[in-house]
């Protein structure tokens, strides 16, 4: 056996290792360690256009899926069978002898993306610590943000991000939104809202309200102020993992809790966001210490007085 073929079999034995390992530490912290399938994204997502972008040097890191080859490697493009050993061995000869490759075929979604020819030049490229490769792009245009940790769970989230948008056209009408959720159903929660305004504003102007305008008043009027006091008052501190979307629709259930309570007047935002915080924020390490203290202050300073 030649060096050439010595070198390329450890390669790829310490490419199936890796991939083993991996999934077996999928296993313990319930991670997912598969690789998507494009079909998959792409009809989960309203595409608005698509364009050939031509040749890049794009991050391997950030290619994340394949067209046709998911089950055959893991998320980092380690090989999950031994069947992909004889063509991975030959893309990884070719690595050592410095031989010159066809640039891969890519598919662009977001900041992600899918391997349309070239799966075993993406592996042996992870593997080899490349950092970029060549690559002959196509761009599939989106309306929702889209970064390597994507996962089956956050593409179900970004579906409902994608019909909403589509709904309600805000990326067009606001193209500086950004409102996702941490879990489902918050996106027909504003579609309620929006309705709700819509008909309140009928109500006032005494004549139908388009949907663009009520989107567009909605997001002006009410969704950004409470974002706002949101982001003034840090309040995404005490709900960590959560969004500015989800606690913009929990202050907006509590402010109509206590606008009930209290016969009818709305608190406002403000007063309703610190009321929420208060009953439901989680603490910090200093905020908790301190209400111990003042808990233990509170218990001591009776009982030093009846001894005083």
């Amino acid at each position: 056996m030649s060096w050439i073929q010595q070198t390329t079999r450890e390669d790829f034995s310490r490419a199936r290792r890796k991939a083993l390992i991996t999934q077996l530490l999928s296993l313990v912290d319930r991670s997912s360690n598969e690789l998507l399938a494009f079909e998959e994204v792409r009809s989960r997502l309203n595409v608005r256009s698509q364009r050939d972008l031509g040749l890049h040097s794009v991050p391997v890191a950030q290619i994340i899926g394949s067209e046709g080859r998911y089950a055959d490697f893991d998320r980092q493009f380690a090989p999950r069978h031994q069947a992909t050993m004889s063509r991975w061995l030959s893309v990884d000869r070719a690595f050592h002898e410095a031989v010159t490759l066809p640039a891969v075929e890519l598919y662009k979604i977001g900041d992600i993306y899918f391997v349309k020819d070239g799966n075993h030049r993406v592996s042996v490229a992870r593997l080899q610590g490349q950092v970029d490769i060549d690559a002959l792009v196509i761009e599939l245009v989106v309306d929702v943000p889209l970064g390597s940790d994507l996962s089956m769970r956050s593409l179900l989230l970004k579906e409902e991000y994608s019909d909403f948008l589509e709904w309600t056209e805000l990326a067009s009408l606001r193209p500086e939104q950004r409102m996702e959720f941490s879990e489902p159903g918050g996106y027909l929660a504003l579609i309620q809202h929006i309705n709700a305004h819509r008909y309140y504003l009928s109500q006032e102007q005494g004549s139908e309200v388009t949907r663009d305008e009520a989107v567009t008043r909605w997001y002006d009027t009410v969704y950004m102020p409470v974002v706002s006091v949101i982001r003034e008052s840090g309040a995404l501190r005490s709900f960590p993992g959560r969004t500015e979307a989800d606690l913009y629709r929990w202050i907006m259930d509590h402010r109509w809790y206590l606008r009930e309570r209290n016969g009818g007047a709305d608190p406002g935002p403000l007063v309703a966001l610190e009321d929420y915080v208060r009953l439901f924020g989680r603490l910090s390490l200093a905020e908790l210490t301190e209400r111990l203290m003042r808990g233990l202050r509170a218990a001591v300073k009776p009982s030093t007085d009846r001894a005083a």
